[in-house]
């Protein structure tokens, strides 16, 4: 019985195919020293990248050669060919000896934001390439809701990183929990979301992370606890507890059998000032 198998379309019913815009991408030969990368939205190469990039040069073969996405863009008064997707592979081609020329897909996309957003579209589904790097590729290729939470962000004093340091060292108001954000602001909207951010980020947390971001945003949309506080007194509870916080929510999550954010948010709560109510007052 043969296992091959014919190129055939399948039922497209109730879809509605996109024409594309750009013409028609180009294959074409090329030296790969000429090549450019521009580091707007394309990560440096670190040292897991430099290591790939030897393995490829040790093993070059092309029947496993994927030729590099470029397209066409300015560069000191004249048009280069940028790479938006392969730069290993193209730096790899480079560095060896034996290869002089290498076949690239030339794209439609003469403006940096359009090469970004190319980028993003050719990574957005692919191991490797992470979403902090998707999202930075996002920002200049001007996507909205990148934008959206990077202006979040930034109005709450937050500052989105396009890696993790090095040896984890962040700095207070950092983060890189961008997905947790995206949700964030899908749920509470954009004020909502630097509300919630605002309160994070006067606490000095170093990094402010996924589960802080849960844990303050349950605490400040909850009925039962969000009128109970204030967001500054939040805030002071959190700086003031610092590491202890995330220990003692460890105990009572597995203690409870609750998700961790909740935990962390009940440690917050019980140290968090807790406002006067009117019927005290009275009193």
């Amino acid at each position: 019985m043969t296992t091959i198998r014919a190129i055939t379309p399948i039922d497209i019913t109730g879809l509605r195919p996109l024409s594309p815009k750009a013409s028609m991408p180009e294959l074409t030969a090329v030296d790969p020293r000429t090549l450019y990368v521009d580091g707007a939205y394309q990560r440096s190469i670190a040292e897991r990248g430099r290591r790939q990039i030897l393995k490829i040069i040790e093993n070059f073969c092309w029947t496993r050669f994927k030729p590099p996405v470029c397209a066409y863009g300015p560069y000191e008064g004249r048009q280069v060919l940028m790479v938006l997707d392969g730069q290993h592979t193209a730096i790899a081609a480079a560095s060896n000896p034996h290869i002089h020329e290498i076949p690239i897909v030339v794209v439609e996309a003469p403006r940096t934001a359009e090469q970004a957003a190319a980028f993003v579209g050719q990574n957005t589904e692919r191991v490797g390439v992470t979403s902090l790097q998707l999202f930075r590729a996002a920002i200049v290729a001007e996507d909205e809701d990148a934008l959206t939470v990077e202006q979040v962000c930034r109005r709450a004093g937050v500052t989105v990183l396009s890696m993790p340091p090095s040896h984890a060292r962040y700095n207070a108001r950092e983060t890189v929990a961008i997905s947790t954000l995206r949700g964030l602001i899908f749920r509470q909207t954009a004020v909502g979301a630097r509300q919630i951010m605002e309160v994070l980020a006067n606490a000095e947390l170093a990094p402010i992370t996924m589960h802080h971001i849960r844990a303050a945003e349950f605490l400040m949309t909850d009925k039962d606890h969000a009128q109970k506080f204030d967001p500054e007194d939040l805030s002071k509870a959190i700086f003031d507890l610092f590491l202890v916080a995330e220990d003692e929510a460890k105990i009572l999550a597995h203690a409870h059998r609750m998700p961790y954010f909740k935990a962390l948010a009940a440690v917050w709560f019980r140290k968090t000032k807790k406002r006067r109510s009117s019927t005290s007052v009275a009193a």
